[in-house]
C-alpha cells in the first residue's frame, strides 16, 4: 500500500545567471510500514530531498501525495497539522538540540504546540518516551552538553517519536557516531519501527548502513 508518492520533485537554487539543482525530477514511492533506503554520495542532495518532503525546504517543482492530497498545495495551517504525522531525525546530534534547553523541554516542545495535553500528561508522555529510547527519567533535567553523541541521538529520536508520528525521515542518523554506537542506534530504530508500525525514509551515504 503506497503511503507517500513523490513525482518529479525538484529543488533548485539560482546562482547568479545559473540554475543549480540540489535535486531534479526525483520519483519515489514509500509503502506503508516499510523502511526505504535513500543512498547517495555526500553532497548529492539527499538531505535537501528529505527536508523538501516535509517542506522545511520548499521544492521548486513536483508533487508529493499523502492521503491522496498533494501536500505542496497545503497552506501553513495545513502543514502544522501534517508535521505532527511527519517527523525528522537529524544527522548531527550536537547541532540539532538547543544547548540552552533542558532535555524535558526539548522533547516536550512538540506536545505543547500540537496537542491539548495538560502539564502532567505531557510529563508522563515525555517520561515514557525517554525510557523507550534507553534513557532515564533523571536525564530530563539535564542539558545536551551533559550527554555523549549516542545519547544525544537517542534524545533526538525521542523528540521525533513523542508525537506518535506515522512517517519519519532519518537523515544520516548515525554518520556522526562511532561504529559501536552506530549499531546500537540502528537496532533501536528497528525496534521502534516494529513497535510503533512506523514508515521510514532512511537517508545515508553508507550502503552498509
Amino acid at each position: 500500500m503506497t503511503f507517500l508518492k513523490i513525482n518529479n520533485l525538484s529543488v533548485d537554487y539560482q546562482m547568479r545567471k545559473e540554475t543549480v539543482y540540489a535535486a531534479k525530477n526525483v520519483n519515489i514511492e514509500v509503502n506503508k510500514g516499510e523502511i526505504l533506503g535513500l543512498v547517495g554520495e555526500s553532497g548529492s542532495g539527499k538531505t535537501t530531498l528529505g527536508r523538501s518532503i516535509i517542506r522545511l525546504i520548499e521544492p521548486s517543482d513536483g508533487e508529493i501525495f499523502y492521503n491522496n492530497e498533494n501536500i505542496l498545495n497545503f497552506n501553513e495551517k495545513d502543514m502544522r497539522g501534517l508535521r505532527k504525522d511527519f517527523q525528522i531525525i537529524f544527522q548531527d546530534p550536537y547541532a540539532s538540540l538547543d544547548p540552552r534547553k533542558k532535555i524535558f523541554d526539548i522533547i516536550a516542545q512538540g506536545l505543547k504546540i500540537h496537542t491539548t495535553m495538560n502539564k502532567q500528561q505531557i510529563y508522563n508522555k515525555v517520561k515514557s518516551i525517554i525510557n523507550e529510547v534507553g534513557l532515564q527519567e533523571e536525564h530530563l533535567n539535564r542539558y545536551p552538553h551533559e550527554f555523549s553523541g549516542g545519547q544525544r541521538q537517542r534524545i533526538g529520536i525521542a523528540r521525533a517519536l513523542v508525537l506518535d508520528p506515522k512517517f519519519i525521515i532519518a537523515d544520516e542518523p548515525v554518520s556522526a557516531l562511532d561504529v559501536t554506537i552506530q549499531a546500537q542506534i540502528l537496532n533501536l530504530i528497528l525496534e521502534l519501527k516494529e513497535k510503533y508500525s512506523l514508515t521510514i525514509l532512511f537517508i545515508s551515504h553508507d550502503l552498509s548502513v
